[in-house]
């Protein structure tokens, strides 16, 4: 249990770079998705090769992977664009209301009872991010796509958290990165019809940025997702996830200067943040160890 949290908090380490380098590649979010996929694709390929684990047979089983691959993707278009169109803060902040649509949606999808314990964690977690961050009215746009983001991010928890009960949590990522790749490629072409202005081509230094956001960002961190999965469930995962939009505000403000300072509200909303995070792990360990515990 203590493997996978650390394996958990690892993978949240490298989500914080992600929203840096959608601020620093130059292509707009659906190019810019594309090209993460297919590396990403490129080097599970090669990861399952060395590894000599064989690919499913099943084309069944293959499209029921893909499905959660292409979840991920309209994630990943929404969270870049919510960037784009406003700046990392905002894209990052809004992905912490994934735990919020993850207590809605898991009810409804497991036909579970609604979790009044996760509802309230939640809120509370909103309520630390309302203090790190307050919502500007000329980024109405950007808040807008951050918020539908945050949505498609649960849906892909809840979907993959079946998956990794059944399948190699490398064979998973592979094949969703590979429908991904896929299905937005087919979109890509009309796109690029109603825009031939965007550029589709990367430079030499966004394509390094692109390698490294595909082999260390997406590889890595969503193997070390699908793998704390199999321990920790999807609500207490999300949760942890609300990390990520500390390191990345940080990071935004070194870098991108979109801080001038940090106020004493920014470190009151990170310890409400961390408190929810903390209780709700305490729960879940709680639960478990109730659980594993022998019958007298």
């Amino acid at each position: 249990m203590k493997k996978s949290y650390l394996i958990l908090h690892t993978a949240v380490l490298l989500a914080g770079f992600t929203g840096v380098f959608g601020k620093l590649i130059a292509l707009n979010e659906l190019t810019l998705v594309w090209y993460r996929v297919l590396f990403a694709s490129i080097i599970l390929f090669f990861i399952l090769k060395s590894y000599k684990l064989k690919g499913l047979q099943s084309f069944s089983e293959i499209a029921k992977i893909s499905k959660a691959g292409i979840l991920i993707t309209i994630h990943w278009i929404f969270f870049y664009a919510s960037i784009k169109y406003s700046n990392i803060s905002i894209g990052v902040v809004c992905y912490c209301l994934t735990s919020f649509f993850t207590a809605i949606f898991e009810p409804i999808i497991n036909k579970k009872k609604f979790n009044l314990v996760q509802g309230l964690l939640s809120l509370f977690t909103l309520l630390g991010i309302s203090l790190i961050f307050h919502f500007d009215s000329s980024y109405q746009l950007g808040i807008l796509l951050g918020v539908i983001s945050s949505a498609f991010a649960a849906l892909y928890t809840i979907y993959n958290e079946k998956l990794v009960q059944f399948y190699d949590s490398k064979l998973i990522n592979f094949y969703q990165m590979l429908g991904g790749t896929i299905v937005l490629g087919l979109t890509l072409p009309i796109y690029f019809y109603y825009f031939p202005e965007e550029s589709f081509i990367p430079s030499l230094k966004d394509t390094f940025y692109l390698f490294v956001l595909a082999s260390c960002c997406t590889v890595a961190l969503y193997v070390m997702f699908a793998e704390s999965l199999k321990k920790i469930p999807a609500f207490t995962v999300n949760l942890t996830f609300n990390l990520e939009p500390i390191y990345a505000i940080i990071l935004a403000f070194l870098f991108f200067d979109e801080g001038k300072s940090i106020n004493f509200s920014f470190y009151i909303g990170i310890s409400l943040i961390m408190t929810s995070i903390l209780l709700q792990s305490l729960i879940s360990i709680k639960k478990r160890n109730v659980v594993e515990e022998p019958i007298s």
